[in-house]
């Protein structure tokens, strides 16, 4: 198939409408609010978002990642901080995220600064996980970097997991721990039809009781 023919496959969305009479003035609050509903919409990876980050020179990068909390500090995920996405936080701490819920024709965007959480945070969370994701955490690594195979990656798990199989509290590897995206704006936007789509925008705003102000963006 071309692009040309692509033209055909467009989808009028039709599903909702997003009005600011009926968000919430808070946008933390209507951001849980839409993930509590993919939540009992039952979407597949409710939970999954894109993570855009750019290094010091300015080169994006974007990667899947999966929310790992939400409050009023931030949004959280988890990595190797030797990865690309920790090298670019590192030089360049800023970095949006994108929820997109096609079934619900819903997505969300969440703009800010990126810092680590505590190491004791990171810690905790770690020894959350499944033994075999702790164990992963060790044998990945350098995350993204070149391995040879598929089975020298699972022959250094198989090892590792052999050496800890006595272990019971496996010791959170230094190079791998927590974010928190501290949100400078967010979007959000509802599929509409003939490409009217809602778009609304909070952003910070003193001058408000919520702290945020609500504008409408074109589509």
């Amino acid at each position: 198939m071309s692009v040309k023919d692509l033209s055909e496959l467009r989808q009028n969305y039709g599903k909702g409408s997003l009005q600011v009479h009926d968000v919430s003035a808070d946008p933390l609050d209507q951001f849980l609010k839409w993930l509590d509903h993919a939540l009992q919409a039952q979407v597949t990876e409710p939970y999954a978002m894109t993570l855009a980050t750019a290094d010091g020179n300015g080169r994006p990068h974007a990667r899947t990642v999966l929310l790992r909390g939400a409050d009023a500090s931030g949004f959280y995920f988890y990595s190797n901080y030797n990865s690309q996405k920790g090298q670019d936080l590192a030089a360049n701490p800023y970095a949006e995220l994108l929820f997109f819920w096609p079934a619900l024709e819903q997505q969300v965007r969440i703009h800010g600064s990126v810092e680590r959480i505590s190491e004791q945070e990171s810690t905790a969370y770690y020894h959350k996980r499944p033994r075999d994701s702790q164990i992963a955490a060790h044998v990945s690594t350098p995350q993204s970097g070149i391995i040879e195979s598929r089975e020298l990656l699972e022959q250094r798990f198989a090892d590792l997991n052999r050496q800890l199989e006595h272990i019971t509290n496996i010791e959170k590897p230094v190079f791998w721990g927590g974010y928190c995206l501290k949100p400078y704006s967010y979007e959000f936007w509802q599929g509409r039809p003939n490409r009217l789509h809602d778009r609304l925008k909070y952003l910070p705003d003193d001058s408000s009781d919520t702290g945020w102000r609500i504008e409408r963006l074109m589509p």
